[in-house]
């Protein structure tokens, strides 16, 4: 897998197909666990969000980026046209899109799989382009995870915006992003998938996780639940990923399940954003992704009453960074007598700040 076929000098190596695996699930979802679990079988390799198919996505014939650095609605309706003009019009395009991750995928296995045969790839904002990921990969396996969409957002505003749940949605409304996209793809019939719940995986991690290999056809490995047992985080290959929670344990925890609730209980203006949230979604969607309206807010409501006493949070080197990135953010978009230099400061920090 992955492998070339043996070419003649001036010939080009025609890649074969990769086993594609797919972890499906916004950010704070627990895709990085459930990565590292999959990643410690010995059939699959696992690593680091490649981010490779988001960028393909929006080159102009599926989507579009609309500050992307070429004329894209030209760049758009050049490429229909074009695509229009090949034998087979559309379908030579999606041929083109599964060379160029064949052969990307392919000589990533090459380089680092060994006896590995499987391909794993858990960028959350996949999610975000299923239906293009449909048709380039429609034989590919796709576990999708979904998580408390409170818990997920808890998780995320606190991780990365320093507990800020108003900057935090700001910046990336998760939940009105991810859950839509999500139970779309849940609701559709035309590739293959497994949903696991993430509160079901940590409280009975054996018969789930037996339960994606069964999917993925690859024989179950109780080791493998163990991840941090089986793998050292320096022997993995570099990349963007979970930088702090999934290094906290060596297998799957039940620690965060109720998190959010004392975060929401304890701040009532956090409470107040997330129900407005909340009420933008679909309950149908919420429904889909296993987490429907009427029991959504049902941890919350057992704790109502109770006395909160919130720990703090481990002070660590990556918390540090991520408070000077928002501050440094905040005080650049108010701007001041050296706007274009805090301008530049800003958008270097919204990229610091991406998923």
């Amino acid at each position: 897998m992955g492998q070339y076929q043996e070419t003649q000098p001036g010939e080009s190596a025609v890649p074969t197909r990769v086993r594609m695996l797919f972890v499906i699930g916004a950010p704070r979802s627990g895709t990085t666990m459930l990565e590292h679990i999959l990643a410690s079988h010995s059939m699959i390799q696992g690593g680091p969000e490649p981010h490779l198919l988001t960028p393909l996505a929006h080159l102009g014939v599926w989507d579009k980026v609309d500050k992307a650095p070429y004329d894209h609605i030209l760049a758009a309706e050049s490429q229909r046209m074009f695509v229009s003009q090949l034998p087979r019009k559309e379908l030579d395009y999606w041929d083109a899109c599964r060379a160029y991750c064949d052969v990307i995928y392919g000589r990533y296995m090459e380089n680092v799989a060994g006896e590995k045969s499987i391909c794993l790839d858990k960028t959350p904002a996949n999610a975000l382009i299923l239906p293009f990921m449909m048709k380039v990969f429609p034989d590919a396996k796709y576990v999708v995870l979904t998580r408390h969409p409170l818990a997920m957002f808890s998780s995320f505003a606190n991780s990365f915006f320093d507990g800020d749940y108003e900057v935090a949605q700001n910046h990336n409304p998760i939940i009105n992003r991810y859950v839509p996209a999500i139970a779309t793809f849940l609701r559709q019939t035309e590739v293959s998938f497994i949903h696991v719940r993430y509160e079901d995986l940590v409280k009975d991690p054996e018969t789930w996780f037996a339960r994606i290999c069964e999917y993925v056809g690859v024989p179950f490995e109780q080791k493998a639940i163990d991840y941090g047992k089986q793998q050292r985080e320096d022997d993995r290959p570099k990349g963007l990923g979970d930088p702090i929670g999934v290094q906290q344990h060596t297998r799957p925890s039940t620690g965060s399940i109720k998190k959010w609730v004392e975060d929401l209980l304890a701040d009532p203006a956090r409470l107040r954003l997330v129900r407005d949230v909340i009420a933008r979604v679909d309950p149908e969607d919420l429904e889909t992704i296993g987490y429907p309206l009427e029991t959504l807010w049902k941890p919350l409501d057992d704790a109502a009453g109770k006395t909160v006493v919130k720990g703090k949070e481990k002070l660590t080197r990556y918390r540090l960074q991520r408070r000077l990135i928002i501050r440094l953010r905040d005080r650049a978009r108010k701007g001041g007598p050296f706007r274009k230099a805090l301008e530049k400061a800003r958008l270097a920090c919204d990229v610091l700040l991406r998923e």
